[in-house]
């Protein structure tokens, strides 16, 4: 975990991307402190907020939640003196893993990984890096819609909704005089991104929203800092996902046959590369154009298939 300073005032905390949960989050040292997103469990945003304290000893008078994934927002609960800002779809989707206590599940799977089945089993071994103990999901108390503006001791920072894309209730924050994108999981540099939730062309917008605004420097929500031209390789990946999902769909396949048989060419040394099979998934549902782009999905079924997809290609 690494504290890197951006400009003045504006701070990325970065963890090396080892795989699902191993997210970025960020500190704004204006207008009595701007912390956004949290980590994945209590510990490591304890670490986190350790290292804020080495830029201002007084507590983040705000924290942004950019989506619902947990390892954006399990860590809440230490902020819950803070104002917490979210999309409302974002905080309704909180408050379902709240109701279902999604964290104690989680900790009880680590637990016993072996009782599970090849790939929900690595999706566990996973989960197994992190320490889910403890967690009292907290839900946001300041809800936006499509966009609230913030003066943090006069200079300007906008929170837009940019959802659905990676989620109903993405949000980026922007700090125009900066030049700062905080893109939450909109943007992920060299590692695959898992299109899940939203749509395609919601995350094409986002990005193009990304690029129009003209950051020197963008935060992803996983990876290293990167700028606007890693902004454009990402959108022609999903470009190119896209596409060839529409050819193997024509042509009949599954979404895991047509998955095997895309080349990704420069893309295959993103991290993660069998994520790939979310983003076919995700496009076939939307040729199929039977349900909402909101309809339940089985994510454990999701991860069992990219396994299938990392085997497959170990297998060749």
């Amino acid at each position: 975990m690494e504290l890197k300073e951006i400009t003045k005032d504006v701070y990325a905390c970065l963890q090396e991307d080892r795989g699902l949960g191993w997210n970025n989050a960020g500190f704004v040292n204006l207008g009595g402190g701007l912390a956004i997103d949290t980590f994945y469990d209590l510990d490591r945003t304890r670490q986190m907020i350790e290292l804020y304290k080495t830029v201002s000893p007084i507590p983040a008078r705000r924290l942004v939640n950019t989506h619902h994934n947990g390892d954006h927002t399990w860590g809440n609960q230490l902020f819950q003196d803070s104002e917490i800002v979210a999309h409302r779809l974002c905080a309704e989707e909180i408050e379902k893993e709240k109701k279902s206590n999604l964290p104690g599940i989680f900790q009880k799977w680590i637990q016993k990984p072996e009782a599970f089945p090849p790939g929900m089993k690595q999706f566990v071994r996973g989960l197994s890096q992190f320490d889910y103990s403890g967690i009292e999901l907290t839900l946001p108390n300041h809800l936006i819609d499509d966009r609230f503006d913030l003066e943090l001791d006069g200079y300007p920072c906008q929170l837009i909704y940019v959802g659905p894309a990676h989620t109903s209730g993405d949000i980026i924050v922007y700090l125009p005089e900066h030049k700062v994108i905080f893109a939450g999981d909109i943007v992920f540099w060299k590692c695959t991104p898992i299109g899940w939730e939203g749509t395609h062309a919601k995350w094409i917008e986002a990005l193009d929203l990304v690029l129009s605004l003209k950051p020197e420097v963008v935060v992803p929500g996983h990876g290293p800092l990167c700028g606007v031209e890693e902004v454009k390789e990402l959108r022609a990946y999903f470009e190119f996902i896209y596409s060839e999902a529409k050819r193997f769909f024509n042509e009949g396949f599954d979404p895991l046959e047509a998955s095997k048989k895309i080349n990704l060419g420069p893309y295959a040394d993103w991290t993660e590369p069998e994520r790939l099979f979310f983003n076919v998934n995700r496009a076939y549902r939307e040729f199929r154009d039977v349900e909402p782009w909101d309809a339940p999905f089985n994510a454990l079924d999701l991860f069992g298939k990219c396994n299938e997809l990392r085997i497959h290609w170990d297998g060749i």
